[in-house]
């Protein structure tokens, strides 16, 4: 076992949950529409041993702050319009990813490290997209790496002109690898960089200044110091009247999310995961709603984050980022539901008739995410549709979202057959990263099995009626179901992982791309091969020298 391995193992679990009283390197303010995220990083505050973080640098501690103050803004202060994310630290913003945590960690870590501060870039922009939240870095000093990242996922770019601040992605000559794969991609697809221009910003280390920056499309302003408080206030109230967010609305409170941990397994409220390490294997068991649920605007609020939409999302997403992170070993995850289908379509009913309300438009939002979370996630998923079954509506969802899904048939106990259901929700409430809905992935976006889906919307199908709709990808019997399924498990088990990731990442998203699918195959690709090659990582690669005061040696044959 490698060193970095054993370095990641011996630090133990990572934990998602967090909340503001426990921050070391973010503060959260509030004055009527703009909220400030300021990035203060405490050096001696990294989440594992053998590094700090210098320069406002970051690991994945930072980024779980990060997403955490991300959900408190969306729910807990709906009168929130604009967030401003700046630095509290003199003359520099954020100089990214540490690197020497980068050169400390295993490969595994670094790749789900930029996964996950990729996920929560897209998050913003996602805010900004659905929900009215707006955001505008104020670059108060350097910002290099993955603080432009974050800079770049912001919705306006205010850099100060001091003559020494500047944006930069130096990886490329400094590190030997590449700017996250999130940094080029919006450097030419949201910021619409020349590609000359980029190829010279991605290959110089020093950074781009003041005008200059504005001229190449890398900042949306660059004003003199004495003017940047007022310019950056003045943007972020213009920003806040593009808004619908309302004024006067009150919040929901985020309380911990409460969780049962034994050695191989979690348990939730509304989600159970069991570990089977023989088959590396775990089995994800969503809930519907264990009592009816409230369908008008005041009785939803009250429940707040009990809801049962929300409150089985944020489980779902919680345990996806364990397991992504913690379980390495474990490959395939079995998704399964259980519960009362009926109830759970009435929770679809409310989500789709109070849409426009501010805060069934944020649970609709952190669905949205959390089932792009599994998209995205590098593991085999195979949905099970057994008796008890409550694949429904949003629950459907972890259906299409499979990578194959096997339904028993029962022909002779039509009484205890398992059933699939329909709603509206399923046809683009949840769009993937690629803004297609999973059914129209499913059938590649044709009129026809697209129509004889949504013509049986709100009908509990058999497997037979599943199978021939094409929604699910067999139907055994019960005589070959255990077999059928243990057979599957066992031949996944047996194949190359590395291979599974690439094959899944290009079959889940097959024929339609965005800016986001970029984003993650590019960090599937190119960052699985450049992190793992000798010029980054070897004894003389650059990442492994950075900070010595030696110079890296390079391979230099093109491959």
């Amino acid at each position: 076992m490698s060193n970095v391995v054993q370095a990641d193992q011996a630090a133990g679990k990572v934990d998602y949950r967090t909340d503001p009283s426990r921050y070391r390197h973010w503060k959260l303010s509030f004055e009527g529409p703009v909220a400030t995220l300021g990035l203060d990083i405490a050096e001696d505050g990294g989440l594992r041993p053998g590094y700090r973080l210098k320069l406002n640098s970051y690991d994945l501690g930072v980024d779980i702050e990060l997403h955490d103050a991300l959900n408190r803004i969306r729910f807990e202060h709906p009168e929130v319009r604009t967030v401003v994310v700046t630095s509290m630290k003199d003359r520099i913003f954020c100089s990214g990813a540490n690197i020497f945590m980068l050169g400390l960690s295993s490969h595994a870590w670094k790749v789900n490290f930029c996964k996950f501060t990729n996920e929560t870039r897209n998050g913003i922009e996602d805010s900004s997209r659905h929900s009215g939240l707006k955001f505008l870095a104020a670059i108060n000093g350097a910002c290099a790496g993955g603080g432009y990242e974050l800079a770049l996922a912001c919705d306006d770019l205010v850099l100060i002109d001091d003559k020494s601040s500047s944006v930069s992605l130096p990886e490329v000559p400094l590190l030997g690898v590449l700017p996250g794969t999130g940094g080029l991609t919006r450097v030419t697809d949201k910021r619409h960089v020349r590609h000359d221009l980029a190829d010279i910003f991605c290959t110089t280390s020093e950074g781009v200044r003041g005008q200059r920056a504005v001229e190449w499309r890398l900042v949306d302003c660059a004003p003199k110091p004495s003017q940047f408080a007022q310019v950056v206030q003045e943007r972020a109230q213009r920003l806040a009247e593009s808004s619908d967010r309302p004024a006067g609305a009150r919040g929901v409170p985020l309380a911990r999310i409460e969780r049962t941990e034994e050695a191989d397994a979690l348990g939730y409220r509304y989600v159970d995961v069991r570990i089977d390490r023989a088959n590396r294997s775990a089995v994800f068991t969503v809930k519907a709603p264990d009592a009816a649920q409230p369908e008008d605007v005041d009785g939803i609020v009250a429940a707040g984050a009990d809801w049962w939409p929300m409150a089985m999302a944020r489980e779902l997403d919680d345990a996806i980022l364990h397991m992504r992170t913690n379980e390495l070993d474990i490959g395939t995850w079995l998704l399964k539901t259980q519960g009362d289908a009926d109830r759970v379509l009435a929770c679809d009913a409310t989500l789709q008739r109070h849409a426009g309300n501010w805060f069934v438009r944020e649970v609709t939002g952190l669905l949205r995410r959390t089932l792009a979370r599994l998209d995205v996630s590098s593991r085999s998923l195979f949905a099970l549709i057994e008796p008890g079954s409550c694949f429904a509506g949003t629950l459907a969802e972890l259906a299409f979202a499979a990578d194959r899904a096997y339904m028993l048939a029962l022909p002779d106990e039509p009484g205890r057959a398992p059933r699939l259901t329909l709603s509206e929700l399923n046809f683009g409430t949840y769009p993937m990263v690629n803004g297609q809905s999973r059914l129209a992935r499913r059938f590649y976006e044709e009129a026809e099995p697209l129509a004889a889906a949504r013509a049986r919307a709100g009908q509990a199908l058999d497997a037979d009626a599943a199978y021939a709709l094409g929604l699910v990808t067999a139907a055994p019997d019960d005589i070959d179901w255990a077999d059928e399924i243990r057979i599957a498990i066992e031949e996944r088990a047996a194949m190359s992982p590395d291979a599974l990731t690439g094959l899944e990442a290009n079959l889940r998203f097959a024929s339609q791309e965005t800016m986001e699918t970029r984003i993650f195959g590019r960090l599937s690709a190119w960052q699985n091969w450049i992190f793992n090659r000798p010029n980054a990582v070897g004894e003389k690669g650059a990442l492994k020298v950075y900070g010595k005061g030696e110079k890296a040696a390079f391979d230099l044959n093109r491959v």
